[in-house]
């Protein structure tokens, strides 16, 4: 492939030195560059374990960096045009990776093989060597039971399963144990139902419905169609090997205290609630639970968290910001134009990637190749950055069935286009949508992958690019990534309004109905509105409202809606007062304690209409009225105030009151 000498130093910043053969002949100049002890960027991965081993030799293992410019732009018809594209590659690859957390799971390898017949036997017998096994049989027809009792053979179907690897748990109904006399086929004893069960491992071999939502992503559940031999086999080697420690991603950084999800028992955000395919998510009072042992990492709690309470952290979502930053200014500086990023994950468009390199016309020269950990954890603030950053295009390759819903990536992806063509990068509003700057392409097959990618629109590129470094949590970064969108666009508008249900907005306040009571302030999670110790007032601040409803649906005097947007102007401004009343000073001692309308309202209701506010008496309590708590309570004891002694009330008639005037009524009559 074809080398660009002068791209690829203007985007590496500095002297470029080429080689023929660093894997072969040339590999002591490898060795003397670890010597130097700064960080390397080899830009094949072909010959990665030899670099690795010589590496770690070295003891310079973790100052090594992987960047494929051959199958990602080398290999293209566009190949000689790819300079710009390798050296914004080799860039990328060098940005310092954050640190990955772990959690641990433990399994004693009890195992449980779930099943309907001689299937589910025969598994548990070849895995008794390996695995502590107890097999179930659910509804069984006639089975023959075996010579000798290596493990346990039961009856029972299973209604409900919680769990992991290393810790299931399972309620199963109709169970019952095998009688020891049975001859010609098994019998069992009497059922019951609520019996409980507790292990490792489940090996699911009743080919019906699984026992787990996105149960492919569950570790510790293995299931496969009794019917597929080559699946069943495949299911018992990996069965067999996992006993032991096994060390897993902490995919998500939850902090519960920038949760939305609730305050005082009403419901606001429920986003990640609707979008997590495994369960991981649960309600736990006034915000949510994430079990980091069942979370599969498919990143959607992240991308559609609008307050930054779930965030991605493989890697951070300011680790993912810097990669894009360096990608895009490195793209530029080596005489690069009309860069348009596509994300892909490693599983599955890597492989993708790489048969189009290797046996089609290979990437564009202007496409730069993303690898993230899952597609749909890529959140809004990610395309408003590359907008900044000077792409004129973004798009996300997932699979034609994909193992993750990807209703969350197609609503991301299409508020990101909003925001595109409102600001002047995308399409004119009457153009198809086919046309959009930012996209998804499902697809399996390379060759698709190629035509999509080639007839990719390519939008308005920003005529002022921005340097921003992304620093700090998710709503951090989207603060500033959006901002900054709007600053470089194209066509700079204040305002761009978004569809219902959008995790960004303002609030529309009826003003002249507002008591002040500030109900609001107190269910607000993410202080968007505020209050005031000096002074009664209610303040709002439209860059920090994440549109949960929970002011709206406390608000008692139903004065506040919910008006899904992005308002600029009012993102860079600070919180503007939308109410402030003049308070009202205790006629006793001075203090500050209400509003005056307030106050003003409660004496024009009571005076005249309540016998404890009548006559001269009542002017009397009328001025408590207008004194602060503390000399309220003073003036009531000084004025020997008794609340029990109001006129005394008609007694309430009885049954006996009803017999009584008939019986009189009667004997009038007569």
């Amino acid at each position: 492939m074809a080398l660009d000498g002068g791209s690829l130093a203007r985007g590496c910043g500095g002297r470029l030195e080429t080689a023929d053969q660093l894997c072969g002949r040339e590999i002591e100049r490898f060795r003397a560059a670890l010597a130097t002890g700064a960080p390397l960027t080899v830009s094949c991965t072909l010959q990665a374990p030899l670099f690795d081993e010589i590496a770690e030799a070295e003891g310079a293992a973790d100052r090594v960096r992987y960047a494929n410019i051959r199958e990602m732009a080398g290999w293209s018809r566009e190949g000689a045009a790819a300079g710009p594209k390798m050296a914004a590659l080799l860039a990328a690859a060098a940005e310092p990776q954050a640190e990955t957390k772990l959690v641990t799971l433990e399994s004693a390898g009890v195992a449980l093989v779930y099943g309907r017949d001689e299937a589910a036997i025969e598994a548990g017998r070849r895995l008794a060597d390996h695995l502590d096994i107890t097999v179930l049989l659910s509804r069984p027809g006639d089975v023959a039971p075996p010579a000798r009792a290596e493990f346990p053979v039961l009856h029972g179907t299973v209604t409900a399963a919680t769990g992991h690897l290393g810790a299931f748990s399972l309620r199963i109904d109709d169970y019952a144990v095998p009688s020891p006399s049975s001859r010609e086929a098994l019998r069992f004893g009497a059922p019951r139902d609520g019996a409980t069960s507790t292990c490792d491992l489940v090996i699911d071999l009743t080919g019906g419905t699984p026992l787990f939502p996105a149960h492919e992503t569950r570790s510790g559940y293995l299931r496969a169609d009794p019917r597929d031999p080559a699946a069943v086999e495949r299911l018992l080697f990996e069965a067999s090997h996992l006993v032991g420690t096994f060390d897993k991603p902490r995919f998500v950084e939850f902090h519960p205290d920038l949760c939305a999800h609730s305050r005082s028992r009403i419901t606001g955000c429920t986003r990640c609630l609707e979008v997590c395919p495994t369960g991981a998510i649960t309600p736990a009072g006034d915000h949510v639970a994430i079990d980091p042992y069942i979370c599969a990492g498919c990143g959607n709690c992240a991308a559609t968290c609008p307050t930054g309470a779930a965030a991605y952290a493989l890697p951070p979502a300011d680790a993912l910001m810097r990669r894009l930053r360096t990608l895009m200014l490195a793209y530029g500086q080596a005489g690069g134009r009309d860069g348009i990023v596509l994300f892909h994950d490693g599983d599955h468009g890597e492989p993708l990637l790489h048969a189009l390199g290797r046996f089609g016309e290979g990437l564009p020269a202007h496409i730069l190749p993303v690898r993230v950990n899952e597609v749909t954890q890529i959140g809004p603030e990610a395309f408003a950055a590359l907008f900044a950053y000077g792409a004129v295009g973004a798009q996300v390759l997932a699979r034609a069935r994909p193992k993750h819903d990807l209703a969350s990536l197609h609503r991301t992806v299409t508020l990101a286009g909003t925001l595109a063509r409102g600001l002047g990068y995308g399409p004119d509003a009457g153009e198809a949508e086919a046309g959009t700057v930012v996209g998804v392409i499902e697809t399996d097959d390379p060759d698709a992958l190629g035509a999509a990618l080639r007839s990719a629109r390519r939008g308005t590129p920003t005529p002022r690019p921005a340097g921003f470094e992304p620093v700090g949590d998710k709503r951090s970064v989207l603060r500033v990534s959006f901002r900054e969108m709007q600053v470089a666009a194209p066509t700079p508008v204040p305002l761009v309004p978004l569809a219902a249900g959008a995790p960004f907005g303002g609030l529309d306040f009826r003003t002249e109905a507002c008591t002040l009571c500030l109900a609001c302030v107190g269910a607000c999670p993410t202080h968007a509105l505020s209050d005031s110790a000096d002074r009664p007032l209610l303040a709002f601040e439209e860059s920090l409202c994440v549109q949960c409803g929970l002011c709206a649906a406390t608000c008692p005097e139903d004065v506040i809606s919910l008006t899904p947007q992005v308002d600029f102007a009012a993102w860079a401004a600070p919180r503007r007062i939308v109410k402030e009343e003049e308070p009202f000073d205790c006629v006793a001692c001075g203090k500050a304690f209400g509003t005056r309308s307030t106050v003003e309202r409660v004496i024009e209701k009571l005076r005249g209409n309540h016998w404890m506010f009548a006559g001269a008496a009542g002017e009397a309590r009328i001025r408590s009225l207008m004194m602060c708590e503390d000399c309220r309570v003073e003036d009531a004891y000084n004025q020997g105030f008794d609340p029990h002694a109001g006129p005394e009330r008609a007694r309430p008639r009885t049954s006996e009151d009803y017999l009584r005037e008939r019986a009189e009524k009667a004997g009038e009559t007569a």
